[in-house]
């Protein structure tokens, strides 16, 4: 979930980076959302139902 999350910001980010350069600021806020759901997702690891 978090990886998918992480990509989806990305994918965002990147959108919005190229398409309007004007709203810089919201577009950095989801550089680092995507970052942190990157982090969140190595550091809880794949859990599996058991």
């Amino acid at each position: 979930m978090w990886i998918g999350i992480a990509i989806l910001l990305l994918l965002l980010w990147a959108g919005g980076f190229l398409a309007f350069h004007v709203a810089g600021f919201l577009i950095h806020i989801l550089l680092i959302l995507a970052v942190v759901s990157f982090v969140i997702h190595f550091i809880t690891g794949r859990r599996t139902a058991v």
